[in-house]
């Protein structure tokens, strides 16, 4: 008699059904929300990188990713100098509305000048809504390595949505960048513990990023990796130091600067070997992070970023770098002080590109939100980039910029519009208005407000219209007795 075979086959078919069930259950499941590593730079030049044309300082591993992503080669910080633009990445907001328009604490007031300093905040409000507590709130772990200068105790990273802070605090600058990171009172405390004579800050930094990668590699991840460099103080690993010596131009300091501008004298030329080692230094701790993506499967599964607070240091006594076709540098509002590097990687999902599209730093919160599928609804002054990094294009918009304070580059009171091609000062000091077309004047060279004046009526009331919508903070007369004393 035949065996009934029906039972069998239906216990296979109950078995085909459920793995395959078990199957499409797992192609269903959400993927996995992309880790971000912010990498932010200080005070590095919009030339300073291979990739942007620099042929002194050596930057592969910064190249190779600005090849794999999408570089924007005109990317703005939202001011001059660091805390500002610092606090525009952080909430996505204008420095201005933030009243946080000078590097904290910025100076004290000279006689002699038509204004006093403004008084503007020396830390992040604690109510202002951080990048790191968005996404902290969506599940990520959050971690701050560097430089933070947006305040100190009750303002810090931790303070501000950050689990973790590893070197960061109210100072601008690091007390050396070498261990054990102390020049008088000054201490980077939590960087003691696990170093060791000749240990280089960068590196150090590198590492403790590596270990927070390795150790948060199963679930998502919001690093924002500060390094100092390439702050002052001019201090580079001494076996670098000489490489770049040897390969300087056999050139006169006539023709290594510029005649003198007021008190100040510019670097024609990039080839000062202590900046170049530090530049090489960076790169290096850079490609270190990358690797450790690379290593531990994450590369495809990690949006990068890199960028930088502001423009070159070019404008002090023996300047490190040289900005050059883009004028002045840290400190102005001038290209050289705020057009800055920035690239974006995400393999699979970000173009590869050179991407002309205007960006500020205060895009970053809504990008790096959009680009994780986290939804809020909260007003920025920023606009997601998210469009322009999957090939598309972005409706055109004006970018502003606030600076109504002295700098010890020599740059004073300023306010600053671009509409397109063309850019509009306003000095606050004399009510004097310039106008260039960065798309023909990248040096901003040739001023056109006196043959355009129209369009420097249109533009001046469209800057002053935004000065009065965020509440920017105006500069108060200085008394008559310490402005009648001779001024810097």
């Amino acid at each position: 008699m035949p065996r009934d075979r029906r039972p069998i086959a239906r216990l296979f078919i109950l078995f085909c059904w459920a793995a395959l069930s078990l199957f499409l259950a797992g192609c269903a499941q959400t993927p996995r929300p992309p880790n971000v590593v912010f990498i932010l730079i200080d005070d590095l030049g919009w030339m300073d990188l291979g990739v942007q044309g620099s042929s002194f300082y050596e930057t592969p591993h910064i190249d190779r990713l600005a090849r794999q992503g999408a570089l924007f080669t005109q990317a703005y910080a939202a001011s001059g100098v660091c805390s500002p633009t610092r606090a525009s990445i952080q909430t996505g907001r204008y420095p201005a509305r933030l009243h946080i328009t000078d590097w904290i604490p910025g100076e004290g007031d000279v006689p002699g000048r038509t204004f006093m300093q403004v008084q503007d905040r020396d830390e992040l409000p604690l109510g202002e809504r951080t990048l790191a507590e968005a996404f902290r709130d969506a599940g990520y772990a959050t971690a701050h390595i560097g430089k933070w200068h947006l305040g100190g105790k009750g303002h810090l990273p931790t303070d501000q949505g950050y689990d973790v802070n590893i070197a960061g605090n109210d100072r601008g600058q690091p007390p050396t960048y070498f261990y054990p990171y102390e020049r008088g009172d000054y201490v980077l405390d939590d960087l003691r513990l696990g170093g060791h004579e000749g240990e280089y800050l960068p590196d150090r930094l590198a590492q403790e990023a590596v270990g927070y990668i390795e150790q948060h590699a199963e679930q998502p991840f919001f690093l924002h990796l500060a390094f100092y460099e390439v702050h002052t103080p001019l201090e580079g690993k001494p076996e670098l130091i000489e490489k770049y010596k040897g390969r300087q131009p056999a050139i006169t300091d006539d023709e290594r600067f510029s005649p003198l501008e007021g008190r100040r004298r510019l670097r024609e030329v990039q080839d000062h070997p202590t900046y170049a080692a530090m530049v090489e230094s960076m790169d290096t701790a850079v490609g270190v992070v990358l690797d450790a993506l690379d290593r531990n499967g994450l590369t495809d599964d990690t949006i990068v970023v890199f960028t930088s607070d502001n423009g070159g240091l070019a404008t002090v006594v023996n300047p490190p770098t040289s900005n050059k076709p883009l004028r002045w540098g840290k400190g102005w509002l001038y290209e050289g002080g705020i057009r800055v590097p920035l690239l974006v990687r995400w393999p699979g999902q970000v173009t590869p590109a050179r991407l002309a599209t205007p960006a500020m730093s205060t895009d970053f919160y809504p990008t790096l939100l959009d680009m994780a599928g986290i939804r809020e609804n909260r007003a920025v002054d920023g606009v997601s980039l998210w469009p322009a990094l999957q090939g598309g294009d972005l409706p055109e918009r004006p970018l502003f910029w606030y600076y109504p304070h002295y700098h010890t580059s020599g740059s004073r009171p300023t306010a600053a519009v671009r509409q397109g091609p063309y850019k509009l000062f306003a000095y606050l000091e004399d009510g004097r208005r310039e106008l260039y077309n960065l798309d023909l004047d990248i040096g901003e060279s040739t001023d056109l407000a006196a043959v355009q004046p129209e369009r420097v009526a249109a533009m001046d009331r469209m800057l002053q219209d935004w000065l009065a919508g965020v509440g920017a903070q105006p500069p108060q007369a200085m008394p008559d007795s310490l402005a009648s004393q001779d001024g810097p």
